[in-house]
Protein backbone atom coordinates (compact mmCIF):
# COMPACT_ATOMS: atom_id res chain seq x y z
CA UNK A 1 0.00 0.00 0.00
CA UNK A 2 2.82 2.35 0.89
CA UNK A 3 4.52 1.76 -2.45
CA UNK A 4 1.35 2.75 -4.33
CA UNK A 5 1.11 5.98 -2.36
CA UNK A 6 4.74 6.77 -3.06
CA UNK A 7 4.25 5.98 -6.75
CA UNK A 8 1.20 8.22 -6.90
CA UNK A 9 3.09 11.02 -5.16
CA UNK A 10 5.97 10.66 -7.61
CA UNK A 11 3.58 10.84 -10.57
CA UNK A 12 1.98 13.98 -9.17
CA UNK A 13 5.39 15.61 -8.75
CA UNK A 14 6.33 14.72 -12.31
CA UNK A 15 3.04 16.15 -13.60
CA UNK A 16 3.38 19.49 -11.81
CA UNK A 17 5.80 21.13 -14.29
CA UNK A 18 3.67 19.96 -17.22
CA UNK A 19 0.45 21.29 -15.69
CA UNK A 20 2.12 24.56 -14.75
CA UNK A 21 3.26 25.18 -18.32
CA UNK A 22 0.12 24.01 -20.13
CA UNK A 23 -2.82 24.96 -17.88
CA UNK A 24 -3.42 28.61 -17.00
CA UNK A 25 -6.06 27.52 -14.45
CA UNK A 26 -3.57 25.31 -12.62
CA UNK A 27 -0.96 28.08 -12.79
CA UNK A 28 -3.48 30.59 -11.37
CA UNK A 29 -4.33 28.49 -8.31
CA UNK A 30 -0.75 27.32 -7.83
CA UNK A 31 0.60 30.89 -7.67
CA UNK A 32 -2.07 32.02 -5.23
CA UNK A 33 -1.43 28.91 -3.13
CA UNK A 34 2.26 29.85 -3.00
CA UNK A 35 1.33 33.43 -2.11
CA UNK A 36 -1.14 32.67 0.68
CA UNK A 37 0.87 29.71 1.95
CA UNK A 38 4.09 31.68 2.38
CA UNK A 39 2.29 34.64 3.96
CA UNK A 40 0.68 32.28 6.47
CA UNK A 41 4.00 30.56 7.17
CA UNK A 42 5.74 33.90 7.72
CA UNK A 43 2.91 34.93 10.04
CA UNK A 44 3.46 31.87 12.22
CA UNK A 45 7.19 32.51 12.34
CA UNK A 46 6.81 36.22 13.15
CA UNK A 47 4.03 36.05 15.77
CA UNK A 48 6.48 35.40 18.66
CA UNK A 49 8.61 38.36 17.58
CA UNK A 50 5.55 40.60 17.23
CA UNK A 51 4.48 39.74 20.78
CA UNK A 52 7.63 41.45 22.06
CA UNK A 53 6.13 44.80 21.02
CA UNK A 54 2.43 44.12 20.28
CA UNK A 55 0.39 46.42 18.03
CA UNK A 56 3.49 48.35 17.00
CA UNK A 57 3.42 49.45 13.35
CA UNK A 58 7.19 48.92 13.08
CA UNK A 59 6.51 45.17 13.17
CA UNK A 60 5.29 45.48 9.59
CA UNK A 61 8.84 46.28 8.50
CA UNK A 62 9.88 42.84 9.68
CA UNK A 63 6.99 41.26 7.82
CA UNK A 64 7.86 43.06 4.60
CA UNK A 65 11.47 41.87 4.81
CA UNK A 66 10.29 38.27 4.46
CA UNK A 67 7.12 38.63 2.39
CA UNK A 68 8.36 40.87 -0.41
CA UNK A 69 10.38 37.95 -1.80
CA UNK A 70 7.14 36.19 -2.73
CA UNK A 71 6.85 38.65 -5.61
CA UNK A 72 9.72 36.98 -7.46
CA UNK A 73 8.26 33.50 -7.00
CA UNK A 74 4.98 34.36 -8.73
CA UNK A 75 6.58 36.45 -11.47
CA UNK A 76 5.64 40.03 -10.58
CA UNK A 77 7.83 43.13 -10.84
CA UNK A 78 7.06 46.45 -9.14
CA UNK A 79 8.39 49.81 -10.29
CA UNK A 80 8.10 52.59 -7.70
CA UNK A 81 7.81 56.20 -8.84
CA UNK A 82 7.62 59.26 -6.59
CA UNK A 83 9.71 57.59 -3.89
CA UNK A 84 10.68 60.97 -2.45
CA UNK A 85 7.10 61.60 -1.31
CA UNK A 86 6.98 58.40 0.77
CA UNK A 87 10.38 58.84 2.38
CA UNK A 88 9.48 61.91 4.43
CA UNK A 89 8.77 61.29 8.10
CA UNK A 90 5.28 62.77 8.44
CA UNK A 91 1.71 61.84 9.22
CA UNK A 92 -0.56 61.46 6.21
CA UNK A 93 -3.45 59.48 4.80
CA UNK A 94 -2.37 57.31 1.87
CA UNK A 95 -5.26 56.57 -0.50
CA UNK A 96 -4.71 53.83 -3.09
CA UNK A 97 -6.78 51.99 -5.67
CA UNK A 98 -7.61 48.39 -4.80
CA UNK A 99 -7.62 45.70 -7.51
CA UNK A 100 -6.58 42.44 -5.87
CA UNK A 101 -5.05 40.86 -2.79
CA UNK A 102 -1.81 41.19 -4.78
CA UNK A 103 -1.83 44.85 -3.72
CA UNK A 104 -0.41 43.68 -0.40
CA UNK A 105 2.66 42.35 -2.21
CA UNK A 106 3.16 45.78 -3.73
CA UNK A 107 2.97 47.30 -0.26
CA UNK A 108 5.51 44.80 1.09
CA UNK A 109 7.91 45.90 -1.67
CA UNK A 110 7.78 49.57 -0.62
CA UNK A 111 7.32 49.28 3.17
CA UNK A 112 10.99 49.97 3.78
CA UNK A 113 10.45 53.32 2.07
CA UNK A 114 7.28 54.20 3.99
CA UNK A 115 8.78 53.16 7.35
CA UNK A 116 6.04 53.81 9.94
CA UNK A 117 2.85 52.85 8.14
CA UNK A 118 -0.25 50.87 9.01
CA UNK A 119 -3.33 49.80 7.09
CA UNK A 120 -7.08 49.99 7.50
CA UNK A 121 -8.44 46.48 6.80
CA UNK A 122 -11.85 44.85 6.90
CA UNK A 123 -12.73 43.09 10.14
CA UNK A 124 -13.15 39.69 8.44
CA UNK A 125 -9.39 39.46 7.84
CA UNK A 126 -8.76 39.32 11.57
CA UNK A 127 -10.37 35.87 11.69
CA UNK A 128 -8.15 34.52 8.88
CA UNK A 129 -5.57 33.07 11.26
CA UNK A 130 -2.61 32.94 11.50
CA UNK A 131 -2.45 35.98 9.22
CA UNK A 132 -5.15 37.85 11.15
CA UNK A 133 -3.42 37.47 14.51
CA UNK A 134 -0.05 38.51 13.08
CA UNK A 135 -1.65 41.52 11.38
CA UNK A 136 -3.27 42.65 14.64
CA UNK A 137 0.04 42.29 16.50
CA UNK A 138 1.65 44.34 13.72
CA UNK A 139 -0.71 47.25 14.34
CA UNK A 140 -3.27 46.89 11.54
CA UNK A 141 -6.59 48.65 12.13
CA UNK A 142 -9.65 46.44 11.60
CA UNK A 143 -13.02 48.09 10.95
CA UNK A 144 -16.54 46.73 10.62
CA UNK A 145 -17.69 47.89 7.20
CA UNK A 146 -21.27 46.85 7.88
CA UNK A 147 -21.61 49.12 10.92
CA UNK A 148 -20.64 52.54 9.65
CA UNK A 149 -20.82 54.34 13.01
CA UNK A 150 -18.64 51.76 14.72
CA UNK A 151 -16.09 52.00 11.89
CA UNK A 152 -15.95 55.79 12.26
CA UNK A 153 -15.46 55.48 16.02
CA UNK A 154 -12.55 53.11 15.45
CA UNK A 155 -10.91 55.50 13.02
CA UNK A 156 -11.45 58.47 15.33
CA UNK A 157 -9.61 56.64 18.09
CA UNK A 158 -6.47 56.30 15.96
CA UNK A 159 -6.56 59.83 14.52
CA UNK A 160 -4.60 61.51 17.28
CA UNK A 161 -2.12 58.61 17.46
CA UNK A 162 -1.37 58.91 13.75
CA UNK A 163 -0.68 62.62 13.93
CA UNK A 164 1.33 62.47 17.15
CA UNK A 165 3.58 59.57 16.11
CA UNK A 166 3.85 60.65 12.44
CA UNK A 167 2.36 57.44 11.14
CA UNK A 168 1.21 56.97 7.57
CA UNK A 169 -2.26 55.41 7.38
CA UNK A 170 -2.93 53.37 4.23
CA UNK A 171 -6.57 53.30 3.12
CA UNK A 172 -8.32 51.78 0.11
CA UNK A 173 -11.14 54.33 -0.35
CA UNK A 174 -12.98 52.24 -2.97
CA UNK A 175 -13.98 49.95 -0.12
CA UNK A 176 -13.41 46.67 -1.93
CA UNK A 177 -11.12 45.25 -4.59
CA UNK A 178 -12.18 45.51 -8.24
CA UNK A 179 -9.97 44.53 -11.15
CA UNK A 180 -12.07 46.17 -13.87
CA UNK A 181 -9.52 48.49 -15.46
CA UNK A 182 -10.91 51.57 -13.73
CA UNK A 183 -10.88 53.44 -10.41
CA UNK A 184 -14.30 53.35 -8.79
CA UNK A 185 -16.00 56.02 -6.62
CA UNK A 186 -14.49 56.67 -3.21
CA UNK A 187 -16.01 56.37 0.23
CA UNK A 188 -15.70 59.36 2.57
CA UNK A 189 -13.97 57.87 5.63
CA UNK A 190 -10.34 58.60 4.72
CA UNK A 191 -11.15 62.16 3.66
CA UNK A 192 -13.05 62.84 6.88
CA UNK A 193 -10.00 61.76 8.85
CA UNK A 194 -7.64 63.94 6.82
CA UNK A 195 -9.81 67.03 7.28
CA UNK A 196 -10.43 66.37 10.98
CA UNK A 197 -6.72 66.16 11.76
CA UNK A 198 -5.63 68.62 9.02
CA UNK A 199 -3.09 66.14 7.65
CA UNK A 200 -2.28 65.73 3.94
CA UNK A 201 -3.64 63.10 1.59
CA UNK A 202 -1.07 61.18 -0.45
CA UNK A 203 -2.45 59.37 -3.53
CA UNK A 204 -0.78 56.10 -4.52
CA UNK A 205 -1.75 54.51 -7.84
CA UNK A 206 -1.24 50.90 -8.93
CA UNK A 207 -1.30 50.51 -12.71
CA UNK A 208 -3.89 48.10 -14.07
CA UNK A 209 -3.54 44.35 -13.47
CA UNK A 210 -5.69 43.53 -16.50
CA UNK A 211 -2.63 42.79 -18.63
CA UNK A 212 -1.68 39.75 -16.51
CA UNK A 213 -4.58 38.94 -14.14
CA UNK A 214 -8.10 37.76 -14.95
CA UNK A 215 -9.95 36.26 -11.99
CA UNK A 216 -12.95 35.17 -14.04
CA UNK A 217 -10.86 33.20 -16.53
CA UNK A 218 -8.40 32.11 -13.81
CA UNK A 219 -5.31 33.63 -15.42
CA UNK A 220 -2.30 34.90 -13.50
CA UNK A 221 0.73 35.40 -15.70
CA UNK A 222 4.01 37.14 -15.03
CA UNK A 223 3.36 40.86 -14.88
CA UNK A 224 4.78 44.34 -14.41
CA UNK A 225 3.20 47.04 -12.27
CA UNK A 226 4.02 50.73 -11.99
CA UNK A 227 3.36 52.01 -8.48
CA UNK A 228 3.14 55.82 -8.55
CA UNK A 229 3.22 58.04 -5.47
CA UNK A 230 1.79 61.48 -6.22
CA UNK A 231 2.61 64.70 -4.33
CA UNK A 232 0.65 65.11 -1.08
CA UNK A 233 -2.53 67.18 -1.17
CA UNK A 234 -2.86 69.58 1.74
CA UNK A 235 -6.06 69.73 3.80
CA UNK A 236 -5.06 72.74 5.91
CA UNK A 237 -7.97 75.12 6.28
CA UNK A 238 -10.46 72.71 4.70
CA UNK A 239 -13.80 71.94 6.35
CA UNK A 240 -16.51 69.35 5.87
CA UNK A 241 -18.03 71.59 3.20
CA UNK A 242 -14.91 71.04 1.08
CA UNK A 243 -15.20 67.25 1.28
CA UNK A 244 -16.91 66.61 -2.11
CA UNK A 245 -14.48 68.87 -3.96
CA UNK A 246 -11.48 67.23 -2.26
CA UNK A 247 -12.70 63.73 -3.12
CA UNK A 248 -13.31 64.70 -6.74
CA UNK A 249 -9.87 66.29 -7.02
CA UNK A 250 -8.07 63.23 -5.64
CA UNK A 251 -10.11 60.81 -7.74
CA UNK A 252 -9.43 62.81 -10.92
CA UNK A 253 -5.64 62.91 -10.58
CA UNK A 254 -5.53 59.24 -9.60
CA UNK A 255 -7.69 58.28 -12.57
CA UNK A 256 -5.43 60.21 -14.96
CA UNK A 257 -2.30 58.59 -13.53
CA UNK A 258 -3.94 55.16 -13.61
CA UNK A 259 -4.76 55.45 -17.31
CA UNK A 260 -1.35 56.84 -18.20
CA UNK A 261 0.71 54.20 -16.37
CA UNK A 262 -1.60 51.36 -17.42
CA UNK A 263 -1.24 52.30 -21.09
CA UNK A 264 2.52 52.58 -20.62
CA UNK A 265 2.74 49.07 -19.18
CA UNK A 266 0.47 47.68 -21.88
CA UNK A 267 2.54 49.21 -24.68
CA UNK A 268 5.86 48.24 -23.12
CA UNK A 269 4.94 44.61 -22.43
CA UNK A 270 2.30 44.05 -25.12
CA UNK A 271 3.84 40.75 -26.23
CA UNK A 272 3.12 39.08 -22.86
CA UNK A 273 -0.14 40.85 -22.04
CA UNK A 274 -3.51 39.09 -21.76
CA UNK A 275 -5.13 42.04 -23.54
CA UNK A 276 -3.51 43.73 -26.51
CA UNK A 277 -3.27 47.46 -27.27
CA UNK A 278 -6.04 48.81 -29.47
CA UNK A 279 -5.19 49.71 -33.06
CA UNK A 280 -6.02 53.33 -32.27
CA UNK A 281 -3.13 53.36 -29.77
CA UNK A 282 -0.49 52.46 -32.38
CA UNK A 283 -0.16 55.71 -34.35
CA UNK A 284 -2.72 55.11 -37.08
CA UNK A 285 -3.55 58.78 -37.60
CA UNK A 286 -1.14 59.42 -40.53
CA UNK A 287 -2.50 56.38 -42.36
CA UNK A 288 -6.06 57.58 -41.86
CA UNK A 289 -5.24 61.00 -43.17
CA UNK A 290 -3.53 59.53 -46.25
CA UNK A 291 -6.51 57.33 -47.05
CA UNK A 292 -8.93 60.19 -46.54
CA UNK A 293 -6.99 62.63 -48.68
CA UNK A 294 -6.22 60.33 -51.62
CA UNK A 295 -9.61 60.51 -53.42
CA UNK A 296 -9.81 64.27 -52.91
CA UNK A 297 -6.36 64.81 -54.43
CA UNK A 298 -7.08 62.68 -57.47
CA UNK A 299 -10.42 64.30 -58.20
CA UNK A 300 -9.11 67.82 -57.65
CA UNK A 301 -6.28 67.09 -60.07
CA UNK A 302 -8.75 65.88 -62.72
CA UNK A 303 -10.78 69.07 -62.35
CA UNK A 304 -7.65 71.19 -62.80
CA UNK A 305 -6.78 69.34 -66.02
CA UNK A 306 -10.25 69.97 -67.45
CA UNK A 307 -10.13 73.63 -66.44
CA UNK A 308 -6.73 74.15 -68.14
CA UNK A 309 -7.94 72.46 -71.31
CA UNK A 310 -11.02 74.68 -71.47
CA UNK A 311 -8.90 77.82 -70.96
CA UNK A 312 -6.58 76.86 -73.80
CA UNK A 313 -9.55 76.24 -76.08
CA UNK A 314 -11.04 79.66 -75.26
CA UNK A 315 -7.72 81.43 -75.97
CA UNK A 316 -7.43 79.63 -79.30
CA UNK A 317 -10.94 80.71 -80.27
CA UNK A 318 -10.14 84.34 -79.43
CA UNK A 319 -7.11 84.26 -81.74
CA UNK A 320 -9.22 82.80 -84.56
CA UNK A 321 -11.83 85.57 -84.11
CA UNK A 322 -9.22 88.29 -84.48
CA UNK A 323 -7.86 86.66 -87.63
CA UNK A 324 -11.31 86.45 -89.14
CA UNK A 325 -12.04 90.12 -88.45
CA UNK A 326 -8.78 91.12 -90.16
CA UNK A 327 -8.93 88.85 -93.20
CA UNK A 328 -12.61 89.09 -94.13
CA UNK A 329 -13.44 92.02 -96.44
CA UNK A 330 -17.13 91.53 -96.07
CA UNK A 331 -18.08 92.96 -92.68
CA UNK A 332 -21.43 91.26 -92.49
CA UNK A 333 -19.90 87.92 -93.40
CA UNK A 334 -17.25 88.39 -90.75
CA UNK A 335 -19.86 89.32 -88.16
CA UNK A 336 -21.85 86.19 -88.99
CA UNK A 337 -18.75 84.08 -88.58
CA UNK A 338 -17.93 85.88 -85.33
CA UNK A 339 -21.43 85.30 -83.98
CA UNK A 340 -21.30 81.62 -84.89
CA UNK A 341 -17.86 81.27 -83.30
CA UNK A 342 -19.01 83.05 -80.11
CA UNK A 343 -21.96 80.69 -79.95
CA UNK A 344 -19.56 77.75 -80.20
CA UNK A 345 -17.38 79.30 -77.48
CA UNK A 346 -20.42 79.73 -75.24
CA UNK A 347 -21.33 76.12 -75.87
CA UNK A 348 -17.77 75.09 -75.01
CA UNK A 349 -17.90 77.13 -71.79
CA UNK A 350 -21.22 75.54 -70.87
CA UNK A 351 -19.72 72.11 -71.51
CA UNK A 352 -16.81 73.04 -69.27
CA UNK A 353 -19.18 74.04 -66.44
CA UNK A 354 -21.13 70.80 -66.86
CA UNK A 355 -17.88 68.80 -66.66
CA UNK A 356 -16.80 70.65 -63.49
CA UNK A 357 -20.24 70.09 -61.92
CA UNK A 358 -20.03 66.40 -62.82
CA UNK A 359 -16.63 66.16 -61.13
CA UNK A 360 -18.00 67.92 -58.03
CA UNK A 361 -21.07 65.67 -57.91
CA UNK A 362 -18.81 62.65 -58.16
CA UNK A 363 -16.16 63.90 -55.72
CA UNK A 364 -18.37 64.90 -52.76
CA UNK A 365 -20.06 61.51 -52.13
CA UNK A 366 -16.77 59.66 -52.65
CA UNK A 367 -15.03 61.87 -50.09
CA UNK A 368 -17.93 61.49 -47.66
CA UNK A 369 -17.96 57.71 -47.97
CA UNK A 370 -14.16 57.52 -47.68
CA UNK A 371 -14.15 59.62 -44.52
CA UNK A 372 -16.96 57.51 -43.08
CA UNK A 373 -14.98 54.34 -43.75
CA UNK A 374 -11.87 55.82 -42.16
CA UNK A 375 -13.67 56.99 -39.04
Amino acid sequence: MTSYIELFGLMVLLMLPFLYETSHIFRYYFKFLIYYGLVSFNSIVLIPAFMCRPCDVRNLLWASTFCHRITTLIGLRWELRGKEHLEKDRACIIVANHQSSLDVLGMFNIWHVMDKCTVVAKRELFYAWPFGLAAWLAGLIFIDRVRGEKARDTLNQVNSKIKKQKIKLWVFPEGTRRNTGDIHPFKKGAFHMAIDEQIPIMPVVFSSYCSFLNDKKKILNAGNIILTTLPPISTEGLTKDDLPELMEKVHKIMQETFKQTSNEVLQRYAANAIIKPKNSDIETTPVKQTIANTPTTLLTGSADVLRNSATKATNSLSCDLNSLKTSCSDTSQAEDIVNNTQTNATTSTAAEEEEEQAVTDFKDPVITKTQALVH
